[in-house]
């Protein structure tokens, strides 16, 4: 995890827990993901989620079923959905 603001590289951030919202991989609809690990910028104001996290939750969400997915759930919740497939094959 880095220890510096991604925008503006201050090492005034703070780790925190936000809601963010993401469209499912099919566009059918969005969903709030929330206490969504999240940087917090003290500096430049910005707020971000690591490459890392938005990769985990651009693959769970490839590989979960999504149909029946709540339009609200948490990270850690979303996180632990059984998968259809063991991993991302798609992602080279």
């Amino acid at each position: 995890m880095s220890k510096y603001c991604a925008w503006c590289n201050s090492g005034e951030i703070r780790r925190e827990e936000q809601s963010v919202y993401w469209e499912l991989p099919d566009g059918t609809k969005a969903i709030e993901i929330i206490e969504t690990p999240t940087i917090v910028c003290l500096e430049c104001g910005m707020i971000y989620q690591e490459d890392s996290i938005v990769k985990e939750i651009e693959d769970q969400l490839f590989l979960i079923n999504t149909k029946d997915l709540e339009k609200v759930i948490s990270y850690r919740e979303l996180m632990e959905k059984p998968r259809l497939l063991k991993r991302n094959y798609f992602d080279f």
